[in-house]
């Protein structure tokens, strides 16, 4: 097997395969600040299979997000008994609102791809690739200067990220079956309402 494949396998079962390695960093993860900018992968296999380039332009982040569901601030009107839940459902995943608040700390780059690092009881970490707008080696690479065409300007926010896709339910199912899935479901349901 080559290098990538035998760390492609450790991270199937990190618990176990890195051990005091694991625990180690989570302690030193914990302690740092929620944003964190990282001088390269911990995972080397997965950023080099999402895009990644060890090269000038490209930004690593370690993001930190709080498990746990989302909970609506305290019911103030409303005596009806629908309005005292507190909890709130999010289709969104925690990967990709992880991308969400690593774009908005460096507004100059864009999401290209993210990949998961670690979990705790209360956080998880996720680390994500980001491109600088405006540095001249990615203006001048057309493997990766299509990310900055105003098609693609905000990616993250519009859920046009892999993460964001797959909680779209618009990863495995495309074509034939898959009508009542895009744009939207809300999008569709709207469009087949007759009023």
């Amino acid at each position: 097997m080559a290098m990538y494949q035998y760390i492609r396998e450790i991270w199937k079962n990190p618990k176990e395969n890195l051990g005091d390695i694991w625990q180690k960093r989570i302690l030193e993860w914990k302690n740092q600040n929620v944003t964190v900018r990282v001088d390269r992968p911990t995972r080397i296999d997965r950023a080099r299979s999402l895009g990644y380039k060890a090269k000038q332009g490209y930004i690593i982040v370690r993001q930190r997000v709080d498990r746990g569901g989302r909970q609506r601030p305290t019911i103030r009107k409303g005596r009806r008994s629908k309005h005292f839940g507190q909890r709130k459902d999010v289709d969104k995943s925690y990967q990709s609102v992880a991308e969400e608040r690593a774009a908005k700390k460096y507004p100059n780059c864009e999401v290209l791809n993210s990949y998961y690092v670690g979990e705790e009881g209360y956080y998880f970490w996720y680390e994500i690739i980001l491109i600088d707008k405006s540095h001249p080696q990615i203006l001048a690479d057309p493997r990766i200067n299509w990310i900055f065409k105003n098609k693609n300007k905000g990616r993250v926010f519009r859920g046009l990220t892999s993460a964001a896709k797959k909680s779209r339910g618009l990863r495995s199912n495309k074509g034939k079956g898959a009508e009542k899935l895009r744009p939207s479901r809300t999008a569709n349901i709207k469009r087949r309402k007759h009023y």
